[in-house]
């Protein structure tokens, strides 16, 4: 059958109706969207400059940083600007785009955050042979190799819905284009491409997660044999990792893992990953490591001189 579409402009139903709830939304959405851009934009400011934070798990924050502004980039602008709008409307192929760079970016972070973990197994269980292995061309190696894993997933996800034809109801139940909501108001039976998506997003979620507590376990586990010192200072470290990885998959299992046939969008749960868990991140990673802190305030008390001269 040939594929229909009679839709060219999709309504998002956004996440509240009540106008004054929605501006009081948009200006906090606004701050953390702001806090999200400046707090990630410091840390890479903060790795590209600091000459004591040019090591393999510095440059891969500095990357995870620029997924993060990027991830919030598709989502909040657009969102914000519908708060302020009575009738929230989006074109087809910018719904179909947006759903691109959406899981590009998350998938890209998903990988950097494995990624990541292999950096801390790497320093904590083989420390004599961290500089071979994770060496400048590794890291970008680890690094192109996430870019490109999002790439790949986020294509086939598009191919996926692509083929679809929208001939009915143009009214998405959320406030940004994402996969169910879009499968939802298909005019053809959409079970195989609720498992495919099922598979790519849900499945790969849980192993990736699995894949990272099981690196973490393996690095506990080996901190037996370490000085209470570097122990307190290992833990350090993975905690943030370990606190991210739960904000950051957490969300995506709970709303992947569901078939698309019985799924019940949580507009708050989309909120949480789209727009407070980048904000979040940067916050993590400063408070609970000594370093960059420590270079934060070298930046800030340098930049303040050279103001006053």
């Amino acid at each position: 059958m040939a594929r229909v579409n009679n839709v060219t402009e999709l309504i998002l139903t956004g996440l509240f109706w009540n106008p004054e709830v929605q501006r009081a939304c948009f200006v906090a959405f606004l701050s953390a969207y702001m806090a999200t851009v400046v707090g990630n934009g410091l840390i890479m400011l903060t790795v590209s400059i600091s000459q004591s934070l040019h090591s393999p798990m510095y440059f891969l924050l500095s990357y995870l940083s620029l997924v993060e502004i990027s991830y919030s980039s598709t989502i909040v602008p657009k969102f914000l600007s519908d708060l302020l709008t009575k009738i929230k409307t989006i074109s087809l192929e910018g719904c179909l785009a947006q759903i691109f760079f959406f899981h590009f970016l998350g998938v890209t972070e998903t990988l950097l955050l494995v990624v990541m973990a292999y950096d801390r197994y790497v320093a904590i269980c083989k420390p004599l042979h961290y500089i071979t292995i994770m060496s400048q061309a590794v890291c970008h190696l680890l690094v192109a190799g996430s870019w490109l894993g999002g790439l790949i997933h986020s294509v086939v996800q598009i191919l996926v819905i692509v083929q679809l034809p929208f001939c009915g109801s143009n009214v998405i139940d959320h406030y940004f284009c994402d996969l169910h909501p879009l499968l939802k108001i298909a005019c053809t039976d959409t079970f195989v491409e609720g498992v495919i998506v099922f598979v790519n997003s849900g499945l790969f979620s849980v192993i990736s997660f699995l894949v990272l507590v099981s690196s973490y376990i393996v690095i506990l586990f080996n901190l037996r044999n370490h000085s209470a010192e570097g122990r307190r200072k290992a833990l350090s470290t993975c905690a943030s990792h370990i606190t991210v990885v739960v904000l950051f998959f957490g969300p995506a299992i709970f709303l992947y893992m569901r078939p698309a046939s019985t799924f019940t969008e949580d507009k708050l749960v989309a909120v949480f990953y789209t727009v407070i868990t980048p904000m979040m991140n940067p916050i993590i990673y400063t408070l609970r490591n000594a370093e960059v802190k420590n270079a934060v305030r070298r930046l800030w008390g340098r930049k303040v001189n050279s103001g006053e001269e």
